[in-house]
């Protein structure tokens, strides 16, 4: 009976952490809309403000539900890079993230497009596309890097990309 009454807690509480960042999203339709299409339209700007980003953040370790420089994880690095350097609210979520804009073709991807990955039973990772199958994330391993979409970890488990 203990087992029993564990295991479903333990399921209920996976439920509430199916990805990285896992604030709850209340009242989502509530807020302002996330994303400004269009914005995002100058590529080497967004290069540039992206490369910056990474400079400001690289190295800083994976913690999940983080939001700061002592710890980030993956969709909360995408949501503080948009914010900070697009002026976009993004959600918090990898999962809400992957709501947002169009779905593109891996071969059509631009600076600033999302790529998201299938990391594990319910879970996603999230990072952001820079250029030349590069893209810029909060890795478990790594912290904040930059990582190449033909490795064969990310390239095994690649799921989508979208453009805001």
């Amino acid at each position: 009976m203990k087992r029993n009454i564990l295991r479903l807690l333990y399921f209920i509480s996976i439920s509430f952490l199916i990805s990285c960042g896992s604030l709850q999203e209340k009242n989502i339709a509530k807020q302002k809309p996330y994303f400004d299409a269009g914005r995002l339209t100058n590529s080497n700007e967004i290069k540039k403000a992206l490369y910056s980003q990474f400079n400001d953040w690289q190295g800083v370790p994976y913690q999940h539900g983080g939001l700061s420089q002592y710890g980030i994880d993956c969709s909360g690095f995408v949501h503080l890079t948009f914010k900070s350097k697009f002026g976009m609210d993004l959600p918090r979520t990898a999962s809400m993230q992957a709501r947002l804009g169009k779905e593109i073709r891996k071969s059509d991807l631009r600076p600033g497009d999302l790529v998201f990955f299938k990391t594990g039973f319910a879970s996603n990772h999230v990072g952001i596309y820079l250029e030349r199958n590069k893209f810029l994330h909060a890795s478990e391993k790594k912290g904040v890097t930059i990582s190449k979409l033909d490795h064969t970890y990310w390239k095994s488990n690649y799921w989508k990309s979208v453009r805001i």
